[in-house]
């Protein structure tokens, strides 16, 4: 069997669609799991045994769980738990907001936990609040910790997006199997979605080492 490139070049509109949903579903998700993510860290670093328990109780059940099961409970399970609609976009979001912020939680409180603990000792002696400490003190410090593993966690959740094909979201491995059900070219069009995910987690790789390097402590 030939290799056929005009398959592609036909594939190419919807499959860029596909790939503007993960992106969207990618960014959109990551922004709350980041969110999610500090405040859950700094309750496992710094908060007392409630705070820590419901942080520590957070990330262990997520963890534990694969996502395609996570986002399935929120698309099936929830609407009948809390009688509400869960359309399938909001599924997918929700489900890398609360995966990545577990991941994200570890991160952040590893990284600030790693600062040594005579800065913060130090900014609380010269009498500022705790939260301008942890802000202004120790925060820069742990931020420029985070940024290594917190851009691994990035990349795997942008490859996690094509696991929401088991609640039909029509990101771009669903646009790939659609397309293939119709001509039958698998060949093509799944090396034409392998490219397309290569090229965006090059292009995240490359913006991450960037913002590495200048925020690199000599």
């Amino acid at each position: 069997m030939e290799f056929d490139w005009s398959v592609i070049l036909a594939a190419l509109p919807a499959l860029a669609q596909g790939a503007k949903l993960t992106v969207f579903i990618t960014v959109v998700g990551l922004t709350g799991g980041v969110a999610v993510g500090l405040v859950f860290g700094l309750m496992r670093a710094y908060g007392n045994k409630l705070l820590s328990g419901i942080a520590f109780a957070y990330v262990e059940f997520v963890r534990g769980t694969p996502i395609v099961v996570q986002v399935m409970f929120i698309y099936f399970a929830l609407p009948v738990l809390l009688n509400v609609r869960v359309d399938a976009m909001t599924a997918a979001v929700t489900a890398i907001i609360v995966n990545s912020g577990a991941y994200i939680a570890e991160i952040v409180r590893g990284a600030f936990l790693s600062v040594p603990r005579g800065l913060r000792e130090a900014g609380l002696a010269l009498g500022m609040p705790v939260w301008r400490v942890l802000a202004f003190v120790v925060g820069p410090v742990a931020f420029r910790r985070i940024m290594p593993p917190l851009g691994n966690q990035f990349i795997v959740s942008l490859k996690d997006t094509s696991l929401f094909i088991v609640i039909g979201v029509g990101e771009l491995t669903r646009q790939g199997q659609e397309i293939m059900a119709a001509n039958f070219r698998a060949v093509e069009i799944w090396s034409a979605v392998a490219v397309i995910y290569l090229a965006m987690i090059g292009l995240l790789t490359f913006s991450l080492r960037l913002v590495e390097k200048r925020m690199r402590i000599l």
